[in-house]
Protein backbone atom coordinates (compact mmCIF):
# COMPACT_ATOMS: atom_id res chain seq x y z
CA UNK A 1 0.00 0.00 0.00
CA UNK A 2 1.36 3.46 -0.89
CA UNK A 3 2.15 5.44 2.22
CA UNK A 4 0.50 8.58 1.00
CA UNK A 5 -2.74 6.85 0.23
CA UNK A 6 -4.12 6.50 -3.25
CA UNK A 7 -4.57 10.24 -3.80
CA UNK A 8 -1.91 11.59 -1.43
CA UNK A 9 0.31 12.94 -4.21
CA UNK A 10 -2.50 15.16 -5.46
CA UNK A 11 -3.16 16.98 -2.18
CA UNK A 12 -0.64 19.76 -2.76
CA UNK A 13 -2.02 20.34 -6.27
CA UNK A 14 -5.57 20.50 -4.90
CA UNK A 15 -4.57 23.18 -2.39
CA UNK A 16 -2.87 25.21 -5.14
CA UNK A 17 -6.04 24.85 -7.23
CA UNK A 18 -7.90 26.23 -4.22
CA UNK A 19 -5.48 29.19 -4.23
CA UNK A 20 -6.47 30.02 -7.80
CA UNK A 21 -10.15 29.74 -6.89
CA UNK A 22 -9.60 32.16 -4.00
CA UNK A 23 -7.80 34.65 -6.24
CA UNK A 24 -10.57 34.51 -8.81
CA UNK A 25 -13.21 34.84 -6.10
CA UNK A 26 -11.49 38.00 -4.80
CA UNK A 27 -11.31 39.32 -8.37
CA UNK A 28 -15.03 38.67 -8.94
CA UNK A 29 -15.87 40.44 -5.68
CA UNK A 30 -14.07 43.57 -6.86
CA UNK A 31 -15.78 43.41 -10.25
CA UNK A 32 -19.16 42.90 -8.57
CA UNK A 33 -18.59 45.97 -6.40
CA UNK A 34 -17.76 48.11 -9.46
CA UNK A 35 -20.58 46.51 -11.54
CA UNK A 36 -18.14 44.91 -14.03
CA UNK A 37 -17.94 48.24 -15.80
CA UNK A 38 -14.25 49.14 -15.52
CA UNK A 39 -11.01 48.33 -17.30
CA UNK A 40 -10.06 46.23 -14.29
CA UNK A 41 -12.82 43.76 -15.16
CA UNK A 42 -11.37 42.70 -18.50
CA UNK A 43 -10.14 39.42 -19.91
CA UNK A 44 -6.55 40.71 -19.98
CA UNK A 45 -6.56 41.71 -16.31
CA UNK A 46 -8.18 38.42 -15.36
CA UNK A 47 -5.50 36.50 -17.26
CA UNK A 48 -2.66 38.52 -15.68
CA UNK A 49 -3.99 37.92 -12.17
CA UNK A 50 -3.88 34.17 -12.76
CA UNK A 51 -0.54 34.16 -14.58
CA UNK A 52 1.02 36.18 -11.75
CA UNK A 53 0.24 33.41 -9.28
CA UNK A 54 2.04 30.66 -11.19
CA UNK A 55 5.55 31.55 -9.92
CA UNK A 56 4.08 32.28 -6.47
CA UNK A 57 2.61 28.79 -6.21
CA UNK A 58 5.95 27.30 -7.22
CA UNK A 59 7.82 29.19 -4.50
CA UNK A 60 5.37 28.89 -1.60
CA UNK A 61 3.37 25.69 -2.07
CA UNK A 62 6.10 23.61 -0.42
CA UNK A 63 4.60 24.56 2.94
CA UNK A 64 1.64 22.30 2.13
CA UNK A 65 4.00 19.31 2.31
CA UNK A 66 5.13 20.21 5.83
CA UNK A 67 3.23 18.11 8.31
CA UNK A 68 4.19 19.93 11.51
CA UNK A 69 3.83 23.70 11.20
CA UNK A 70 2.28 26.33 13.45
CA UNK A 71 -0.80 28.28 12.36
CA UNK A 72 0.92 31.66 12.65
CA UNK A 73 3.66 30.48 10.25
CA UNK A 74 0.96 29.40 7.79
CA UNK A 75 -0.64 32.85 7.98
CA UNK A 76 2.68 34.65 7.50
CA UNK A 77 3.57 32.50 4.48
CA UNK A 78 0.11 33.08 2.96
CA UNK A 79 0.56 36.85 3.35
CA UNK A 80 4.06 36.67 1.84
CA UNK A 81 2.65 34.81 -1.16
CA UNK A 82 -0.03 37.49 -1.54
CA UNK A 83 2.58 40.25 -1.39
CA UNK A 84 4.71 38.56 -4.06
CA UNK A 85 1.61 38.11 -6.23
CA UNK A 86 0.92 41.85 -5.95
CA UNK A 87 4.48 42.70 -7.00
CA UNK A 88 4.37 40.36 -10.03
CA UNK A 89 0.87 41.49 -11.06
CA UNK A 90 1.74 45.21 -10.92
CA UNK A 91 5.02 44.53 -12.78
CA UNK A 92 3.08 42.80 -15.57
CA UNK A 93 0.70 45.77 -15.79
CA UNK A 94 3.68 48.11 -16.15
CA UNK A 95 5.28 45.86 -18.75
CA UNK A 96 2.09 45.87 -20.85
CA UNK A 97 1.51 49.63 -20.30
CA UNK A 98 -1.85 48.85 -18.71
CA UNK A 99 -1.23 50.33 -15.27
CA UNK A 100 -2.64 53.74 -16.22
CA UNK A 101 -5.89 52.22 -17.46
CA UNK A 102 -6.75 50.67 -14.10
CA UNK A 103 -7.95 52.54 -11.04
CA UNK A 104 -5.53 51.94 -8.16
CA UNK A 105 -8.44 51.59 -5.76
CA UNK A 106 -9.49 48.41 -7.54
CA UNK A 107 -6.02 46.90 -7.09
CA UNK A 108 -6.01 47.86 -3.42
CA UNK A 109 -9.47 46.38 -3.01
CA UNK A 110 -8.37 43.13 -4.66
CA UNK A 111 -5.49 42.67 -2.23
CA UNK A 112 -7.59 43.76 0.74
CA UNK A 113 -9.79 40.77 -0.04
CA UNK A 114 -6.83 38.48 -0.70
CA UNK A 115 -5.03 39.16 2.60
CA UNK A 116 -8.15 37.87 4.32
CA UNK A 117 -9.20 35.06 1.97
CA UNK A 118 -5.81 33.43 1.36
CA UNK A 119 -4.77 32.89 5.02
CA UNK A 120 -8.28 31.64 5.82
CA UNK A 121 -8.10 29.17 2.95
CA UNK A 122 -4.64 27.91 3.91
CA UNK A 123 -5.67 27.43 7.54
CA UNK A 124 -8.86 25.67 6.46
CA UNK A 125 -6.95 23.44 4.04
CA UNK A 126 -4.48 22.46 6.77
CA UNK A 127 -7.34 21.68 9.13
CA UNK A 128 -8.99 19.47 6.50
CA UNK A 129 -5.65 17.74 5.87
CA UNK A 130 -5.18 17.04 9.58
CA UNK A 131 -8.63 15.50 9.81
CA UNK A 132 -7.95 13.45 6.67
CA UNK A 133 -4.63 12.19 8.07
CA UNK A 134 -6.05 11.49 11.51
CA UNK A 135 -8.45 9.03 9.85
CA UNK A 136 -5.50 7.02 8.54
CA UNK A 137 -4.95 8.51 5.08
CA UNK A 138 -1.95 10.25 3.52
CA UNK A 139 0.45 8.97 6.19
CA UNK A 140 4.22 8.63 6.04
CA UNK A 141 5.75 5.27 6.94
CA UNK A 142 8.82 5.84 9.08
CA UNK A 143 11.33 3.88 11.14
CA UNK A 144 13.41 5.03 14.09
CA UNK A 145 16.97 3.80 14.40
CA UNK A 146 18.28 4.16 17.94
CA UNK A 147 15.96 4.21 20.92
CA UNK A 148 17.82 6.24 23.50
CA UNK A 149 16.49 9.51 24.95
CA UNK A 150 16.46 11.20 21.53
CA UNK A 151 14.62 8.29 19.92
CA UNK A 152 11.97 8.25 22.62
CA UNK A 153 11.46 12.01 22.34
CA UNK A 154 11.09 11.67 18.58
CA UNK A 155 8.55 8.86 18.97
CA UNK A 156 6.47 11.01 21.31
CA UNK A 157 6.64 13.98 18.94
CA UNK A 158 5.58 11.99 15.87
CA UNK A 159 2.68 10.37 17.71
CA UNK A 160 1.58 13.48 19.64
CA UNK A 161 -1.01 14.37 17.00
CA UNK A 162 -2.61 11.86 14.62
CA UNK A 163 -3.19 14.74 12.23
CA UNK A 164 0.53 14.89 11.46
CA UNK A 165 0.11 11.66 9.51
CA UNK A 166 3.14 9.66 10.68
CA UNK A 167 3.02 5.90 11.13
CA UNK A 168 6.01 4.41 12.95
CA UNK A 169 6.51 1.00 11.37
CA UNK A 170 9.52 -0.17 13.38
CA UNK A 171 12.18 0.70 15.91
CA UNK A 172 15.73 -0.64 15.66
CA UNK A 173 18.43 -0.64 18.30
CA UNK A 174 21.44 -2.81 19.06
CA UNK A 175 20.57 -2.82 22.76
CA UNK A 176 18.17 -5.79 22.46
CA UNK A 177 17.86 -6.37 26.19
CA UNK A 178 16.57 -2.86 26.77
CA UNK A 179 14.16 -2.50 23.88
CA UNK A 180 12.90 -5.93 22.89
CA UNK A 181 9.72 -5.40 24.97
CA UNK A 182 8.60 -2.50 22.75
CA UNK A 183 5.86 -3.69 20.41
CA UNK A 184 7.51 -1.91 17.46
CA UNK A 185 10.98 -3.30 18.09
CA UNK A 186 12.07 -5.19 14.96
CA UNK A 187 15.70 -5.97 15.59
CA UNK A 188 19.19 -4.54 15.53
CA UNK A 189 20.58 -1.89 13.20
CA UNK A 190 21.78 -4.58 10.78
CA UNK A 191 18.10 -5.43 10.12
CA UNK A 192 17.15 -1.89 9.01
CA UNK A 193 17.93 -2.13 5.29
CA UNK A 194 15.94 -5.32 4.66
CA UNK A 195 12.91 -4.05 6.58
CA UNK A 196 12.93 -0.65 4.84
CA UNK A 197 12.99 -2.19 1.36
CA UNK A 198 10.35 -4.83 2.11
CA UNK A 199 7.92 -2.31 3.63
CA UNK A 200 8.39 0.68 1.29
CA UNK A 201 9.47 2.99 4.09
CA UNK A 202 9.35 6.71 3.29
CA UNK A 203 11.60 8.17 5.98
CA UNK A 204 14.39 6.95 8.26
CA UNK A 205 15.03 8.83 11.50
CA UNK A 206 18.44 8.12 12.96
CA UNK A 207 18.77 8.81 16.68
CA UNK A 208 22.08 7.02 17.18
CA UNK A 209 24.83 8.60 19.30
CA UNK A 210 27.47 10.44 17.26
CA UNK A 211 30.04 7.91 18.49
CA UNK A 212 28.43 5.37 16.13
CA UNK A 213 29.61 7.37 13.13
CA UNK A 214 30.27 4.33 10.92
CA UNK A 215 26.71 2.98 11.33
CA UNK A 216 25.24 6.43 10.66
CA UNK A 217 27.25 6.81 7.45
CA UNK A 218 26.23 3.31 6.30
CA UNK A 219 22.55 4.20 6.78
CA UNK A 220 23.08 7.53 5.02
CA UNK A 221 24.54 5.86 1.92
CA UNK A 222 21.76 3.27 1.93
CA UNK A 223 19.06 5.97 2.11
CA UNK A 224 20.63 8.00 -0.71
CA UNK A 225 21.02 4.93 -2.91
CA UNK A 226 17.34 4.05 -2.49
CA UNK A 227 15.92 7.63 -2.59
CA UNK A 228 14.62 7.44 0.99
CA UNK A 229 14.45 10.58 3.12
CA UNK A 230 17.00 10.36 5.91
CA UNK A 231 17.06 12.51 9.06
CA UNK A 232 19.64 12.59 11.85
CA UNK A 233 18.58 13.60 15.37
CA UNK A 234 21.41 15.57 17.06
CA UNK A 235 22.71 13.86 20.19
CA UNK A 236 22.25 17.04 22.24
CA UNK A 237 18.50 17.17 21.53
CA UNK A 238 17.34 15.76 24.91
CA UNK A 239 19.18 18.50 26.76
CA UNK A 240 18.07 21.57 24.79
CA UNK A 241 14.28 21.25 24.30
CA UNK A 242 14.29 23.92 21.62
CA UNK A 243 14.53 24.30 17.86
CA UNK A 244 18.06 24.18 16.44
CA UNK A 245 19.10 26.40 13.54
CA UNK A 246 21.58 25.10 10.98
CA UNK A 247 24.18 27.23 9.26
CA UNK A 248 27.60 26.59 7.79
CA UNK A 249 31.15 27.76 8.18
CA UNK A 250 32.46 27.02 4.71
CA UNK A 251 31.65 23.35 4.17
CA UNK A 252 31.30 22.65 7.88
CA UNK A 253 27.68 22.50 9.17
CA UNK A 254 27.14 24.27 12.49
CA UNK A 255 24.13 24.49 14.78
CA UNK A 256 22.87 27.53 16.63
CA UNK A 257 20.78 26.79 19.71
CA UNK A 258 19.04 30.13 19.78
CA UNK A 259 17.68 32.61 17.24
CA UNK A 260 15.81 35.65 18.51
CA UNK A 261 13.52 37.33 15.95
CA UNK A 262 13.26 40.44 18.14
CA UNK A 263 16.97 41.08 17.64
CA UNK A 264 15.92 42.24 14.17
CA UNK A 265 15.35 46.05 14.32
CA UNK A 266 12.39 45.80 11.92
CA UNK A 267 10.62 43.23 14.10
CA UNK A 268 11.38 45.29 17.18
CA UNK A 269 9.95 48.39 15.47
CA UNK A 270 6.76 46.53 14.46
CA UNK A 271 6.25 45.27 18.01
CA UNK A 272 6.83 48.70 19.55
CA UNK A 273 4.48 50.47 17.13
CA UNK A 274 1.78 47.91 17.90
CA UNK A 275 2.36 48.36 21.64
CA UNK A 276 2.00 52.14 21.37
CA UNK A 277 -1.15 51.97 19.22
CA UNK A 278 -2.80 49.22 21.28
CA UNK A 279 -2.03 50.72 24.69
CA UNK A 280 -2.76 54.26 23.50
CA UNK A 281 -6.21 53.33 22.17
CA UNK A 282 -7.00 51.42 25.35
CA UNK A 283 -5.93 54.29 27.61
CA UNK A 284 -8.15 56.70 25.65
CA UNK A 285 -11.24 54.71 26.65
CA UNK A 286 -9.87 53.53 29.99
CA UNK A 287 -11.78 56.09 32.12
CA UNK A 288 -14.96 54.10 31.40
CA UNK A 289 -13.36 51.17 33.27
CA UNK A 290 -10.87 52.86 35.58
CA UNK A 291 -13.25 55.29 37.33
CA UNK A 292 -15.80 52.70 38.60
CA UNK A 293 -12.99 50.25 39.47
CA UNK A 294 -11.09 52.97 41.34
CA UNK A 295 -14.19 53.82 43.39
CA UNK A 296 -14.77 50.13 44.19
CA UNK A 297 -11.12 49.62 45.25
CA UNK A 298 -11.19 52.73 47.45
CA UNK A 299 -14.38 51.58 49.14
CA UNK A 300 -13.14 48.00 49.65
CA UNK A 301 -10.43 48.85 52.18
CA UNK A 302 -8.17 51.74 53.25
CA UNK A 303 -5.22 52.39 50.98
CA UNK A 304 -4.30 53.61 47.50
CA UNK A 305 -6.20 52.71 44.31
CA UNK A 306 -3.09 51.49 42.53
CA UNK A 307 -0.53 49.00 43.73
CA UNK A 308 3.00 49.42 42.40
CA UNK A 309 5.77 46.91 42.81
CA UNK A 310 9.32 46.59 41.55
CA UNK A 311 9.56 43.88 38.90
CA UNK A 312 12.37 42.56 36.71
CA UNK A 313 12.28 43.89 33.15
CA UNK A 314 14.31 43.52 29.97
CA UNK A 315 17.99 42.68 30.53
CA UNK A 316 17.31 42.52 34.29
CA UNK A 317 16.42 46.22 34.52
CA UNK A 318 14.03 46.92 37.40
CA UNK A 319 10.85 48.97 36.95
CA UNK A 320 7.65 49.74 38.81
CA UNK A 321 4.73 47.61 37.59
CA UNK A 322 1.24 49.03 38.18
CA UNK A 323 -1.94 47.15 39.08
CA UNK A 324 -5.24 47.90 40.76
CA UNK A 325 -4.85 47.14 44.44
CA UNK A 326 -6.59 43.86 45.22
CA UNK A 327 -5.33 43.26 48.76
CA UNK A 328 -5.38 45.04 52.07
CA UNK A 329 -2.17 46.96 52.65
CA UNK A 330 0.36 44.46 54.05
CA UNK A 331 4.08 44.01 54.58
CA UNK A 332 4.40 40.75 52.61
CA UNK A 333 3.41 42.01 49.17
CA UNK A 334 6.99 42.01 47.85
CA UNK A 335 7.80 38.46 48.94
CA UNK A 336 4.61 36.38 49.10
CA UNK A 337 2.53 35.34 46.07
CA UNK A 338 -1.25 35.49 46.15
CA UNK A 339 -2.78 32.12 47.03
CA UNK A 340 -6.19 30.68 46.24
CA UNK A 341 -7.84 31.62 49.53
CA UNK A 342 -5.47 34.42 50.45
CA UNK A 343 -6.86 36.29 53.49
CA UNK A 344 -5.18 39.50 52.32
CA UNK A 345 -7.50 39.81 49.29
CA UNK A 346 -10.57 42.03 49.40
CA UNK A 347 -13.90 40.95 47.95
CA UNK A 348 -13.48 43.51 45.17
CA UNK A 349 -9.90 42.31 44.66
CA UNK A 350 -11.09 38.73 44.28
CA UNK A 351 -13.29 39.79 41.36
CA UNK A 352 -10.60 41.95 39.78
CA UNK A 353 -8.11 39.08 39.86
CA UNK A 354 -10.61 36.55 38.55
CA UNK A 355 -11.38 38.75 35.53
CA UNK A 356 -7.76 40.03 35.16
CA UNK A 357 -9.05 43.62 35.37
CA UNK A 358 -6.41 44.28 38.02
CA UNK A 359 -3.73 44.04 35.29
CA UNK A 360 -5.18 46.80 33.08
CA UNK A 361 -3.09 49.68 34.53
CA UNK A 362 -0.07 47.94 33.04
CA UNK A 363 -1.03 49.46 29.70
CA UNK A 364 0.58 52.57 31.16
CA UNK A 365 3.78 50.53 31.59
CA UNK A 366 3.45 49.47 27.95
CA UNK A 367 3.06 53.05 26.72
CA UNK A 368 6.08 54.11 28.77
CA UNK A 369 8.16 51.31 27.23
CA UNK A 370 8.76 49.26 30.40
CA UNK A 371 6.55 46.44 29.13
CA UNK A 372 4.96 45.06 25.97
CA UNK A 373 1.38 43.92 25.45
CA UNK A 374 2.71 40.37 24.96
CA UNK A 375 5.80 38.89 26.56
CA UNK A 376 6.96 36.88 29.58
CA UNK A 377 5.14 38.03 32.72
CA UNK A 378 7.34 40.20 34.96
CA UNK A 379 8.17 38.63 38.31
CA UNK A 380 8.82 40.32 41.63
CA UNK A 381 12.49 40.90 42.43
CA UNK A 382 12.59 38.17 45.09
CA UNK A 383 11.36 35.57 42.59
CA UNK A 384 14.03 36.60 40.11
CA UNK A 385 16.71 36.23 42.77
CA UNK A 386 15.40 32.85 43.98
CA UNK A 387 14.49 31.14 40.69
CA UNK A 388 17.57 32.32 38.79
CA UNK A 389 19.58 30.12 41.17
CA UNK A 390 17.29 27.10 40.73
CA UNK A 391 16.44 27.19 36.99
CA UNK A 392 19.36 27.35 34.58
CA UNK A 393 17.54 29.15 31.72
CA UNK A 394 15.46 31.45 33.95
CA UNK A 395 17.23 34.69 33.02
CA UNK A 396 16.70 34.06 29.31
CA UNK A 397 13.11 35.23 29.73
CA UNK A 398 14.50 38.75 30.28
CA UNK A 399 15.92 38.99 26.77
CA UNK A 400 12.71 40.80 25.74
CA UNK A 401 10.33 43.18 27.48
CA UNK A 402 7.90 41.57 29.91
CA UNK A 403 4.24 41.50 28.88
CA UNK A 404 0.75 41.96 30.26
CA UNK A 405 0.04 38.49 28.93
CA UNK A 406 2.26 35.78 27.50
CA UNK A 407 2.58 32.36 25.88
CA UNK A 408 2.99 30.64 29.24
CA UNK A 409 -0.16 32.27 30.61
CA UNK A 410 -2.43 31.22 27.73
CA UNK A 411 -1.08 27.68 28.08
CA UNK A 412 -2.22 27.45 31.69
CA UNK A 413 0.92 28.54 33.57
CA UNK A 414 -0.21 31.68 35.36
CA UNK A 415 -0.73 32.66 38.96
CA UNK A 416 0.77 30.87 41.95
CA UNK A 417 3.73 28.52 41.44
CA UNK A 418 3.55 26.06 44.32
CA UNK A 419 6.22 23.72 42.95
CA UNK A 420 9.45 24.25 41.05
CA UNK A 421 8.29 22.32 37.98
CA UNK A 422 5.50 24.88 37.43
CA UNK A 423 8.01 27.70 37.15
CA UNK A 424 10.23 25.52 34.95
CA UNK A 425 7.32 25.01 32.53
CA UNK A 426 6.58 28.74 32.57
CA UNK A 427 10.20 29.51 31.73
CA UNK A 428 10.14 26.86 28.97
CA UNK A 429 7.12 28.50 27.34
CA UNK A 430 8.62 31.98 27.73
CA UNK A 431 11.90 30.95 26.07
CA UNK A 432 9.96 29.26 23.24
CA UNK A 433 8.06 32.54 22.69
CA UNK A 434 11.29 34.54 22.51
CA UNK A 435 12.80 32.14 19.96
CA UNK A 436 9.66 31.84 17.81
CA UNK A 437 8.20 35.34 17.96
CA UNK A 438 6.27 36.82 15.11
CA UNK A 439 3.54 39.46 14.98
CA UNK A 440 0.75 36.96 14.40
CA UNK A 441 1.84 34.93 17.43
CA UNK A 442 1.25 38.08 19.50
CA UNK A 443 -2.23 38.46 17.98
CA UNK A 444 -2.97 34.81 18.74
CA UNK A 445 -1.91 35.24 22.37
CA UNK A 446 -4.07 38.35 22.76
CA UNK A 447 -7.06 36.48 21.34
CA UNK A 448 -6.49 33.49 23.64
CA UNK A 449 -6.07 35.80 26.63
CA UNK A 450 -9.44 37.47 25.98
CA UNK A 451 -11.11 34.10 25.33
CA UNK A 452 -9.68 32.64 28.56
CA UNK A 453 -10.76 35.70 30.56
CA UNK A 454 -14.33 35.39 29.25
CA UNK A 455 -14.40 31.67 30.06
CA UNK A 456 -12.78 32.16 33.43
CA UNK A 457 -9.48 30.62 34.51
CA UNK A 458 -8.99 28.39 37.53
CA UNK A 459 -5.50 29.83 38.19
CA UNK A 460 -6.72 33.44 38.19
CA UNK A 461 -6.74 34.25 41.89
Amino acid sequence: MASGGRYGKYLRSLIVLGDFLCINFAYLLVCFICNFGTEFCSHITWALINVAYIPVSTLFSQIHNQRIVYANHVVITALQSTLLHAVIFVALLFFLNSINNIDNIHILLLYAFMVVIMPLWWLTARRILKIYRSKGYNFKKVVIVGYGRSGKMLENALLSDAGYGYKIMAIFDDDVATHCTHQLYHGTISDVEKFVLENSIDEIYCALPTLQEEKIMTLTRFAEKNAIHFYVIPGITPYLHRRLHFDSMGDVPVMSIRREPLENPINLFIKRVFDILFSGLFLLVSPLIFIPVAIAVKCSSPGPVFFKQKRTGIRGKEFYCYKFRTMRVNSNSDSQQATKNDPRKTRVGEFLRKTSIDELPQFWNVLRGDMSVVGPRPHMIKHTEDYSKLIESYMLRHLVKPGITGWAQVNGYRGETKELWQMEKRVQYDVWYIENWDFFLDLKIIYLTIANALRGEKNAY
